[in-house]
């Protein structure tokens, strides 16, 4: 059996965001041959702008991001709660992986989200908001590989959560349902 790819989407460009660090903590989460890299660069991304997207001259930042969705075998979306919604840099993100229109990178990729924040509701609103994006930018929404946190500051104040085994667990529960979608959707 060939390595599996999941490349990860972090919605927050701090580089201490507790969501990076769940990031982190999936790849450490990874079952035996499944490769999880965290993509770098989202905040060198332009915002999406048809103008800019022309064949033959699309940003160079956004095109590495375009090429890395397109090799990855699934993604996962990991993103906080701004305002009670997804993040700009993941929708951005999102936006430009969905074009050209109907043949995007994200199209038909099978992608599990993760949620968190301070408050109890774990993000609920930014992952129903994250849902409904990818769902309409083409790609295959996998329900049972999503995982939320909430009150992460209590939760992960002190440790990193590669350091907790119940996030971990999780991380690895998520990761395995979206390899098994990725091999559903190879296969078929």
């Amino acid at each position: 059996m060939s390595q599996t790819s999941v490349l990860v989407l972090v919605g927050s460009l701090r580089a201490a965001s507790v969501n990076r660090q769940l990031a982190e903590a999936a790849v450490h989460a990874a079952p035996e041959g499944v490769s999880v890299s965290l993509y770098e660069g989202l905040g060198d991304v332009p915002f999406y702008n048809e103008d800019i997207d022309v064949p033959g001259s699309v940003p160079a930042a956004a095109q590495s991001l375009r090429d890395a969705v397109a090799a990855a075998d699934a993604l996962l979306l990991v993103t906080p709660e701004y305002n009670g919604t997804i993040t700009a840099v993941l929708k951005n993100a999102i936006d430009w992986a969905s074009r050209p229109y109907g043949s995007g990178a994200v199209k038909g990729k099978p992608v599990a989200i993760v949620s968190a924040s301070i408050s109890s509701n774990a993000a609920a609103w930014a992952h129903g908001d994250t849902v409904k994006a990818v769902g309409v930018a083409g790609g295959t929404v996998v329900e049972a590989a999503h995982a939320r946190f909430g009150g992460i500051g209590e939760r992960f104040g002190a440790a990193h959560p590669r350091e907790d085994a119940e996030a971990l667990t999780q991380l690895g529960a998520t990761l395995h349902e979206l390899v098994a979608a990725a091999g559903q959707r190879v296969d078929a």
